[in-house]
C-alpha cells in the first residue's frame, strides 16, 4: 500500500505540473481573445485592422472623401438627389429601395499619391497652395519649359513646394502676350496656406475693402505684383491678393473643408464655373460682343467629390423615360442665334438652356441623352471645359442621370491640354455629377463605346433594357487630307471593330422570362402595380435595347422603310428629307452585320427579331422623321437648340422616348418649344405595327 502511495504521489506530481500550465495558457488565451476589451489606444485612433482602407491624411477623409456640396452658395455645385422613400413595410429599413442604398464599395482616395508639381483641376487635392504669382512670356511656356517660370531655390521648393502653372492663359484670344498664374502646393504642416483670393483695382486692397474685413483679423493678405491684365491693351489693371493664416496642423477637419483653398483654374466666358469651384468676381477680362469672351479665375476650396448617379431602374409601375436633347452647338461665348423664330434673339446658348430646362420640368424623364455635337466647334468652343458646364447645367442643378455620345463638331477645336479633345471631354464629362458617361474599350474606334443597363426597381434587380452608346466619329479623311492640304469633308462612320465590339456586347445579355412581372413576395405588398396590357404568350429572349449615336446610317435615307400590314403605309413618320447628305459615304456595314445581327432570341420562331429596336441620332437638325427599316427604327432627335441651324417655320423640338410595361412598350413622340406634341406613336410593344419575320 505505501509503494502504491508513493507512485500516485510521484505521477501527481510529474503530471499536474504541465497539465496546470496548460489550463493557465488557455485561460490567458481566453482572456487576452474573448474576455479583454482594450481602451482606444492609439491602434484604434489610426483606425488600424479591418478599417486600414480608410484615408488617413492631412485631410479628414471622412469628411473629404464623401462632401458633394460646394463651400460657397455662389459655388457651381450639383445638388443632392431627394432622398428616395421605400415603399414596403412602412418604410422600415429592410424595405429601402435597392438603388437607393450607398455603398462604400470603390477604393477610397489615396490622396498621398497625388503628384504636387502638376496641375490637374480634376485631381481631389486635399493639400493647400503656400504662394501665387503672375508671370508673362513673349513665347509659349508649354513649348519653352521652364524660361519663363518664377524664380525658386532649392529650400523654398522643399518649404513651400515646386512652382506649378495653370495652362491656361489669362491672355488667351485678348492680351498680346502670354500670361500665366503660378502656385505652390506643400504637405507639410508648418507652412501658412492660403484661404482666400480677391481681385481688385489697383487703388484698392482688402483691408480698406469693407467687404474683405471680416476676413482680415488673423494672417497676412499678399499682392501679386503683376497685373492680372498684364498685355491687355487699354485696360485698367487688376491685382490678385490671396490670404495666407494658419498652417495645416493648425486647422480643424471643418476649416480644411471650408476655408483651405485646394485648386485655382481658369474659365472663359459668362457660363458657370466647374463643379465645386467658385469664380472671383470681377471677371479678369470683361466681354466685348462680337471680339472677346470674358477670363474669370476660380477657385475650390477642399475635396469636392461629384455625386454619382444612381443606378438606372424602371419605376414601381414599369416605366422608364428618356429625353434625347440633340445639337446644342453651344459656345464659349453667349452664342449666336441661327434662323430664330423670333426677334431679337442673343444670347443662343442661355435661350436655349431656359428651354431645355422647360422641356425638363415638363417630361421628368429619368434620363437625359445628349446625342452629339454638344459643342459647336468652328473655332468657337476652344475651351471645352468652360463650355461643358455649361452644356450640362441643367440637368446637373436637377440631379438627373445623363449620358452623351460625341458629334463631328465635338472635336473640331483643339483640347485645352493639346491633345485629342475627345479623351479630355470624356474626363471632364466623368469629372461631373450624375454622369453615366464611360470611356469605352481602347482599342477600338472612337471615344465613348459603351453600354448602359435598366434594371426592374423589385429586389430581383432584372436587366430590363439596354441602352447602347456609340462614337460615330467626326469625319473621315480622303487621300488628299492626309497631306494637310484640304478640311475632310467625309463624315466618319462606325467601323468593323465597333460591330465586333457591340455584338460582344449583346452576346453577354443573358435572355430573360419575356413579358417580366416583378417580384411580389418581399416587401411589396400590393404597391406593385400590374402591367397595363397582360401578353397571351411569353418568351425567353433578352430584353429590348436603344442605340444612340449622332451620324445616321445610310439606311435611314436609301432604303424603303417597312410597311404596316394594318394599313399598307409606309412606317416613315415625321418630317425628313429636308436635309441630304447628313449619312457617310462610306461604311462598314454596321445596319446589316450588327443591328440585324444582333437578334433578341435564338429561338426558330423569334429568330428575325432585332434586338435594338430604336437607333437615336442628331446631326440632322432639322430631320425629325422615325422610319422603320426591317425592323429597326431609325429616328432623329431634331434640332433643339437655337444656337444650331433651323429653319423658318420649323420649331426647335426634343424627342421624348417612354418605355413602359417593364420594358415591353417602347413609345416615342417629339415636344416643341411651344409645347406641342407631336407623332406620339408606339414603335415596340402592344400597339406597336406588326413586325413581318418573312
Amino acid at each position: 500500500m505505501a509503494v502504491t502511495a508513493q507512485r500516485l504521489n510521484r505521477t501527481a506530481k510529474v503530471t499536474c505540473a504541465p497539465m496546470s500550465a496548460i489550463i493557465g495558457f488557455s485561460l490567458l488565451l481566453t482572456y487576452l481573445f474573448v474576455l479583454y476589451q482594450p481602451t482606444r489606444g492609439p491602434g484604434i485612433i489610426q483606425r488600424v485592422g479591418w478599417q486600414s482602407w480608410d484615408v488617413i491624411g492631412a485631410a479628414d477623409s471622412s469628411n473629404t472623401a464623401t462632401t458633394t456640396a460646394a463651400s460657397s452658395p455662389t459655388a457651381s455645385a450639383a445638388p443632392a438627389r431627394p432622398p428616395q422613400v421605400g415603399l414596403g413595410n412602412g418604410g422600415n429599413q429592410e424595405s429601402v429601395d435597392w438603388w437607393n442604398v450607398t455603398s462604400d464599395s470603390e477604393k477610397p482616395i489615396d490622396f498621398a499619391s497625388l503628384p504636387l508639381d502638376v496641375w490637374n483641376p480634376l485631381l481631389p487635392h486635399d493639400t493647400g497652395l503656400s504662394e501665387i504669382t503672375v508671370t508673362r512670356c513673349m513665347v509659349n511656356p508649354k513649348m519653352a519649359g521652364n524660361i519663363c517660370s518664377p524664380f525658386s531655390t532649392s529650400t523654398d521648393e522643399s518649404h513651400k513646394g515646386k512652382w506649378v502653372r495653370l495652362d491656361e492663359d489669362l491672355n488667351r484670344k485678348v492680351g498680346a502676350w502670354y500670361l500665366h498664374i503660378y502656385y505652390r502646393r506643400t504637405r507639410r504642416q508648418d507652412i501658412p496656406l492660403v484661404d482666400n483670393v480677391v481681385i481688385l483695382p489697383a487703388d484698392e486692397n482688402p483691408t480698406s475693402t469693407k467687404q474683405h474685413l471680416n476676413l482680415t483679423n488673423t494672417g497676412i493678405w499678399h499682392k501679386v505684383t503683376r497685373s492680372l491684365r498684364d498685355g491687355v491693351p487699354r485696360t485698367p489693371p487688376l491685382y490678385l491678393w490671396y490670404h495666407t493664416s494658419k498652417t495645416l496642423a493648425e486647422m480643424t477637419a471643418e476649416e480644411k473643408e471650408n476655408k483651405l483653398v485646394t485648386e485655382l483654374d481658369v474659365v472663359h466666358g459668362e457660363g458657370p464655373a466647374w463643379y465645386g469651384f467658385t469664380k472671383v468676381e470681377p471677371a479678369i477680362t470683361e466681354e466685348q460682343e462680337g471680339r472677346h469672351s470674358s477670363v474669370s479665375l476660380i477657385y475650390r476650396r477642399g475635396v469636392k467629390i461629384p455625386p454619382k448617379a444612381p443606378p438606372l431602374h424602371f419605376s414601381h409601375a414599369g416605366k422608364f423615360k428618356i429625353l434625347q436633347i440633340a445639337d446644342l452647338h453651344f459656345s464659349v461665348s453667349r452664342g449666336k442665334c441661327r434662323d430664330p423664330p423670333f426677334s431679337p434673339c442673343e444670347r443662343s446658348d442661355n435661350l436655349t438652356n431656359t428651354l431645355l430646362a422647360r422641356m425638363i420640368d415638363a417630361e421628368k424623364p429619368d434620363l437625359v441623352v445628349f446625342s452629339g455635337d454638344q459643342l459647336n466647334g468652328q473655332g468657337t468652343s476652344w475651351d471645352a471645359a468652360s463650355v461643358l458646364m455649361k452644356v450640362t447645367r441643367i440637368v446637373v442643378e436637377r440631379g438627373l442621370p445623363w449620358a452623351a455620345v460625341f458629334g463631328n463638331h465635338d472635336s473640331e477645336d483643339q483640347g485645352r491640354y493639346g491633345k485629342d479633345s475627345r479623351e479630355e471631354q470624356i474626363r471632364m464629362m466623368q469629372a461631373l455629377p450624375y454622369s453615366l458617361v464611360e470611356r469605352g474599350p481602347k482599342d477600338i474606334h472612337g471615344v465613348g463605346n459603351y453600354m448602359v443597363k435598366v434594371k426592374s426597381a423589385d429586389p430581383s434587380k432584372t436587366h430590363l433594357l439596354s441602352l447602347y452608346f456609340l462614337d460615330s466619329g467626326s469625319y473621315s479623311k480622303g487621300l488628299m487630307d492626309w497631306f494637310g492640304f484640304f478640311t475632310p469633308t467625309e463624315y466618319d462612320y462606325i467601323r468593323q471593330n465597333q460591330i465586333d465590339w457591340f455584338l460582344k456586347e449583346s452576346s453577354q445579355i443573358k435572355p430573360i422570362e419575356r413579358p417580366f412581372h416583378p417580384d411580389g413576395g418581399k416587401d411589396l405588398g400590393g404597391l406593385w402595380q400590374r402591367q397595363q396590357v397582360t401578353p397571351q404568350t411569353r418568351k425567353l429572349a433578352k430584353p429590348n435595347a436603344l442605340m444612340f449615336f449622332h451620324i445616321p446610317l445610310q439606311e435611314s435615307y436609301d432604303i424603303k422603310p417597312d410597311i404596316d400590314p394594318a394599313t399598307n403605309k409606309a412606317l416613315d413618320v415625321g418630317l425628313h428629307n429636308l436635309e441630304k447628305g447628313g449619312a457617310p459615304k462610306r461604311s462598314d456595314g454596321f445596319f446589316e452585320k450588327a443591328l440585324l445581327k444582333a437578334k433578341e432570341s435564338e429561338h426558330v420562331s423569334n429568330e428575325a427579331i432585332p434586338e435594338v429596336k430604336v437607333v437615336g441620332n442628331g446631326h440632322c437638325h432639322v430631320t425629325e422623321n422615325c422610319r422603320r427599316v426591317k425592323g429597326v427604327w431609325l429616328c432623329f432627335g431634331g434640332g433643339g437648340s437655337y444656337s444650331g441651324y433651323g429653319k423658318p417655320g420649323f420649331d426647335r423640338r426634343f424627342r421624348v422616348y417612354e418605355i413602359s410595361n417593364y420594358g415591353e412598350t417602347i413609345r416615342t413622340y417629339k415636344r416643341t418649344e411651344k409645347d406641342e406634341i407631336l407623332d406620339d406613336m408606339v414603335l415596340a410593344g402592344v400597339g406597336a405595327p406588326a413586325f413581318n419575320v418573312s
